[in-house]
């Protein structure tokens, strides 16, 4: 009997105790000051998330253009700066976003020359933006060779194709 009543006692101690530490009261909710309701504020931040995303994106897809080269050569032809300098504007804008750039070969020549000679496209145009003011951290390098051509043709204009830098952006 005795045992009942301190549980009960506890129990009630407890209850109110918890009552007592009750959630704290939400910013931006009716009688604030604010003028708006935490509804109205949600909106109003899900409107400015969705915005950014759509920004994002279409940096996104302005990052995504890819630049070509020469047979045998990782020099960068004077297109290819003009879209590296634009990729270089885009990332100043948006810090958060970073880039790995994917150098690629034609299907001639051996898998390990090509290789070699995807890396060094990747890196001529990492090594482009850096000198534009693009932190190093923020640029990443891979080669795929020759092993994912654009167009698995066999003429001039399916190798042209896959002559290429594509570019990847990460957040």
């Amino acid at each position: 009997m005795m045992r009942s009543r301190i549980v009960i006692l506890a129990m009630l101690v407890l209850l109110l105790s918890l009552a007592g530490f009750g959630c704290a009261k939400k910013a931006g909710g009716p009688g604030d000051g604010s003028g708006t309701s935490w509804e109205e504020q949600e909106r109003a931040r899900l409107e400015q998330e969705r915005a950014l995303r759509e920004k994002m994106g279409q940096a996104a897809n302005e990052l995504a253009q890819m630049i070509n080269f020469a047979f045998d050569s990782s020099n960068l032809t004077p297109e290819a700066r003009q879209i590296l300098t634009r990729k270089a504007d885009i990332m100043k804008q948006y810090p958060q976003i970073k880039v790995i750039v994917e150098g690629n070969c034609d299907q001639r020549g051996t898998a390990e020359y090509n290789l070699a000679l995807g890396e060094r496209r990747a890196q001529a145009a990492a090594q482009y933006l850096s000198n534009l003011g693009i932190p190093a951290d923020r640029l990443s390098t891979v080669s795929y060779g020759k092993e994912r051509p654009l167009d698995p043709g066999t003429g001039e204009a399916a190798y042209a194709k896959n002559r290429r830098d594509e570019f990847r952006a990460t957040y």
